[in-house]
C-alpha cells in the first residue's frame, strides 16, 4: 500500500478516535485499513445513488438483466448480512453457517424487493451498520481465524468483497454511479483481479474498467 494512502487513512482514524471520546468502537490495528476505507465509502456512495431515486423509480430496470432497482437494493442489504454473520463466525467461533439453504440467497433478494420503499431502504441501512459494528468487534487474532466458506477463507477477505459489492451495484442502480467516481486504487485492485495483471492509470484507465467490469450479478 502506497505509504502516502496509508497515512491518509490513517490520519483520518486519528481525527475520528479524538472526535469520538472514550468508548467508541475501532478497528483492530491489524485490520485490513485500505480495503475497509473502500467498503465504507462505497457504502455511502451506493447509499447516496439510492437515496437520491424517488419510490417510485426504485420500480425502474437496473443494469442487471431482469433485475429491478429494489433487487439490487436488497442484494445489497443481504449481502451485508451474509458478511455479518461470517464476521459474527470468525469472532466467536459459533457454527453460524453463511447461508441455512442454497436457495436462501435468491428467496430474500425476491422478498426483499416486495418491502415497502422506505422498509428497503432501512435495511440496506440497518444491515451496513451492523456489518461495521461486526468488523469494529473483531479482535486481532479474529481477523485471519479459518473460516470454512467457499471464498472467504477468513474475515480479512470480507471487507474486500464488501468494497465489490457497493461500489459496482452503485453502477448496477442506473442511477448515475460511474467507475470514473470510484477511488482509483480500488478500481486498479478491480482490474488486477479482473484481468491478472496491474494497469497503468492513464487516460484508458475507466475506459477498461468499463469495458472489464460491467454489471456485477454474483456476490456471497
Amino acid at each position: 500500500m502506497p505509504e502516502v494512502l496509508l497515512g491518509g487513512i490513517e490520519q483520518a482514524r486519528a481525527a475520528l478516535r479524538a472526535r469520538q471520546g472514550l468508548g467508541a468502537r475501532y478497528d483492530a490495528p491489524n485490520a485490513p485499513a485500505r480495503e475497509l476505507d473502500w467498503a465504507r465509502r462505497g457504502a455511502a456512495y451506493f447509499a447516496r445513488m439510492l437515496n437520491e431515486l424517488s419510490d417510485n423509480a426504485l420500480n425502474g430496470d437496473s443494469r442487471v438483466p431482469g433485475w429491478s432497482r429494489r433487487q439490487v437494493a436488497a442484494c445489497v442489504a443481504y449481502h451485508a448480512r451474509a458478511l455479518a454473520r461470517a464476521t459474527e463466525r470468525a469472532r466467536t467461533g459459533a457454527p453460524i453457517a453463511l447461508w441455512e439453504s442454497p436457495d436462501q440467497r435468491e428467496g430474500e433478494i425476491e422478498d426483499g424487493k416486495t418491502l415497502p420503499a422506505g422498509a428497503l431502504r432501512h435495511l440496506v441501512s440497518h444491515a451496513e451498520v451492523h456489518l461495521n459494528v461486526e468488523w469494529r468487534d473483531l479482535a486481532e487474532d479474529d481477523w485471519d481465524r479459518s473460516l470454512p466458506f467457499e471464498g472467504i477463507p477468513s474475515a480479512r477477505v470480507t471487507p474486500w468483497l464488501r468494497a465489490k459489492e457497493v461500489w459496482l451495484r452503485a453502477v448496477d442502480l442506473r442511477n448515475g454511479g460511474r467507475f470514473e467516481d470510484f477511488p482509483g486504487d480500488f478500481v486498479g485492485a478491480l482490474l488486477a483481479e479482473k484481468t491478472g495483471h496491474a494497469p497503468n492509470p492513464s487516460g484508458d484507465f475507466f475506459v477498461l474498467a468499463r469495458r472489464h467490469l460491467g454489471t456485477s450479478q454474483n456476490s456471497y
